[in-house]
């Protein structure tokens, strides 16, 4: 697994952020490898981690530690270590593995390049970072959280970029960090809301499909088709061209004309969606918003899996660091599903991984097919009961 993670790569951010310069006793690349050995066997605790390390002593030399680093030598490297460096590693891993984990083809879809925009909030057992909500009524103090702020690629199931803030930051600041390539295609839900941004993308290209919120103020000019009325009617019901007011504190910069589409569901759930592209059919704009469920899946396998619950370190900074590592452990995951060609659940794939970390097998045969690799290693004289 390890040799996923090229040592030009770790060096390289390691210089990026001068990460070694003040912690010679635990390298960045030892620091890595302690962190991915939390994240994969599921501590929830740095004792549990350092001493977990420790046991495997004997084979500390096959991921290139000397010895099991010390609880308070980790804890520091977690809080004074810069997290950045941990966001770089995970950037780079993702550029050199996106195009080999990227399928052609998403299903119902005929378009290219599109991208999730979503977040999740993780409660802390600390009110160090400000939780989202109200002070419970019982007078007791609420929890902090941190929110994850996401933006995925639907094409290779992985986080693209992420932004981890206090629980209470609002979901819309989110859209100002995104870097996007004209031609993209974002899809998100009602809550990001934010009419200037609409219109700085329709001039890049960049095309986005959303719900429309019940109250939102709109103007009619165009009506394209309305089968409302009409009995048992489901797919397209409504297309329209609206406008809506562009404001910037308060001072109106005019209004944008946008696309209108209210949609029904074979099962008879109805949604309105709007875009800014005026080409695609409105039965691909259905499309394209039905694999916003995609993140979620994201989002539960990342809290599913990983440990997220629990965290090494009451800094923000050790957060920020332990969430980066979950983003790099999945991604790894993706790679070694891919390389494998295993039909296994993501679940099934993790818990063999977790239950032989330290074991001398062939990942990847092992990961495809377990009783064949491991009849391939002992003989074939072995009886097994799947």
């Amino acid at each position: 697994m390890l040799d996923l993670i090229p040592a030009s790569l770790i060096n390289a951010a390691g210089k990026k952020h001068r990460s070694n310069r003040y912690y010679k006793k635990l390298p960045l690349r030892v620091h890595l490898v302690s962190l991915l050995y939390g994240v994969y066997s599921y501590c929830n605790g740095l004792r549990e981690l350092c001493e977990g390390l420790l046991g495997c002593e004997g084979k500390l030399s096959h991921l290139g530690l000397d010895h099991a680093p010390a609880r308070s030598t980790l804890s520091n490297a977690n809080t004074n270590r810069h997290y950045q460096v941990f966001e770089t590693i995970y950037q780079q891993l993702l550029k050199r593995y996106h195009s080999f984990i990227s399928d052609s083809r998403l299903k119902g879809l005929s378009i290219r390049n599109l991208k999730i925009i979503d977040s999740t909030t993780i409660q802390l057992f600390s009110d160090m970072l400000q939780g989202a909500g109200r002070n419970p009524k019982d007078g007791s103090r609420k929890k902090g959280g941190i929110k994850v702020h996401a933006m995925m690629d639907a094409f290779s199931g992985v986080t693209e970029f992420a932004r981890i803030t206090e629980a209470k930051e609002n979901d819309r600041k989110f859209l100002y960090d995104l870097k996007l390539r004209p031609k993209s295609w974002l899809v998100f839900d009602k809550g990001y809301n934010v009419h200037l941004l609409y219109a700085k993308w329709t001039e890049l290209q960049i095309w986005f499909v959303t719900r429309m919120r019940e109250n939102a103020d709109f103007h009619v000019t165009k009506v394209l088709k309305d089968v409302t009325k009409r009995k048992k009617a489901k797919g397209v019901l409504k297309e329209q061209y609206i406008t809506v007011a562009v404001k910037e504190v308060n001072k109106n910069l005019g209004r944008l004309k946008l696309r209108r589409i209210i949609y029904k569901t074979d099962e008879g759930k109805e949604y309105v969606f709007v875009t800014n592209n005026f080409t695609a059919k409105a039965e691909q704009i259905a499309a394209i918003y039905k694999n916003r469920w995609l993140i979620e899946l994201l989002f539960k396998q990342l809290k599913q899996n990983f440990p997220l619950r629990y965290f090494w370190g009451e800094s923000p900074n050790a957060i920020k660091m332990q969430v980066y590592c979950v983003l790099i452990a999945q991604l790894l995951m993706v790679v070694i599903r891919k390389k494998s060609a295993t039909k296994k659940s993501f679940a099934n794939m993790i818990t063999v991984i977790r239950l032989h970390l330290t074991s001398y097998i062939d990942l990847f045969e092992f990961i495809k097919d377990s009783y064949k690799a491991w009849r391939k290693m002992y003989g074939t004289s072995i009886a097994f009961s799947p």
